[in-house]
């Protein structure tokens, strides 16, 4: 099977590996349990509302779907931003994966602005 290369595919699945990891050191090395769950949650939906959306009834559900994922990577950042300042994770390791999310974000903001001017054309 010669699957073309699907980036938001691929970046949401790696990014979701990432943030089960980073969930799995806070857990068990900073003994941080609330913020660390929420960042599981919300970080790794992106990867699955994707899934969800390629399998979507229409455009307009499929954008529904992909905006639901840009809300949750949103949602990331926050969760990210705050283990960073209360000291949970290192500047260094924030950069990291943040730029990760960020690249993301930019990708289901070109995605859902490229549906919506196909349907609008």
């Amino acid at each position: 099977m010669n699957e073309k290369y699907n980036a938001i595919k691929d970046k949401s699945l790696k990014f979701a590996v990432r943030i089960v990891r980073l969930y799995k050191y806070l857990c068990d090395d900073k003994k941080e349990f609330v913020m660390s769950k929420q960042l599981l949650r919300s970080g790794t939906a992106i990867g699955a509302l994707y899934r969800e959306a390629e399998h979507s009834e229409s455009d307009a559900d499929f954008i529904h779907k992909m905006a639901i994922a840009q809300k949750e990577c949103n949602e990331t950042f926050y969760w990210l931003e705050l283990l960073k300042l209360t000291d949970y994770i290192t500047n260094n390791e924030f950069e990291n994966i943040n730029n990760d999310a960020v690249e993301l974000m930019k990708l289901i903001t070109s995605i859902i602005k490229t549906v919506k001017l196909r349907i609008n054309h």
